[in-house]
């Protein structure tokens, strides 16, 4: 494995699917819209904030939406995000081969943290890097650029481990090795069609993936 392993969050290590559909819903349900399904909410993800509510609101509406928003899924994901299975397991084992672990993640950096917090996770990565902290989110390849570059560390030094195919096209982008992980809401299908470097089917396969 490479010295720099980074991560996409949702999906890839968590799944805060619970809080987030509860609070699309939520949200959808007090601007009058009509409530779409669990289904349709988990494949908006992937682009940030103000993309998740496009399929379901009119953009005059999207300043109130957010308003609504942050406050319930700071509520929700006190209770709605757990770890995927076996993700503890691959960080400590990373961890004790010496690697750097990162985050790079859509998630607003307070979202992020507190789902690090909720899940007592801070102290596995040495860098977390968000959307909108920097100029461009996925899949422009910036949050991969600069972490990488945080540790002065070659692009044949680094993967990127997303689940989805923004996250491999951010991976590309940015000249890296890109593992899909078939753990999120995209399909097997959607993921080969964005030419990762390698799919694995689950997190601990990505301990002895040939990479």
């Amino acid at each position: 494995m490479r010295k720099l392993v980074i991560f996409d969050l949702d999906g890839t290590l968590v799944d805060a699917y619970p809080a987030l559909i509860a609070s699309v819903a939520y949200t959808v349900k007090r601007l009058g819209y009509p409530v779409p399904s669990a289904t349709r909410i988990r494949r908006a993800v992937g682009r940030g904030q103000r993309f998740l509510f496009k399929p379901f609101i009119d953009g005059k509406d999207l300043g109130r939406a957010l308003r609504i928003f942050k406050p319930h899924h700071h509520r929700a994901l006190l209770r709605g995000v757990r770890w995927l299975p076996h993700a503890r397991r691959v960080l400590n084992t990373l961890k004790r081969r010496g690697a750097l672990l990162a985050i790079a993640s859509n998630r607003p950096a307070p979202f992020t943290r507190q789902i690090l917090r909720v899940l007592r996770a801070g102290h596995y990565f040495d860098a977390v890097r968000c959307a909108d902290q920097v100029r461009r989110g996925k899949p422009h390849p910036q949050m991969l650029h600069d972490i990488r570059r945080r540790f002065g560390l070659s692009r044949a030094d680094t993967v990127y481990v997303g689940d989805m195919p923004i996250d491999i096209d951010a991976g590309r982008r940015a000249g890296l090795t890109t593992i899909g992980v078939a753990t999120g809401s995209s399909t097997l299908k959607e993921l080969k069609a964005a030419r990762p470097t390698v799919i694995i089917k689950d997190l601990p396969d990505l301990l002895t993936a040939s990479v």
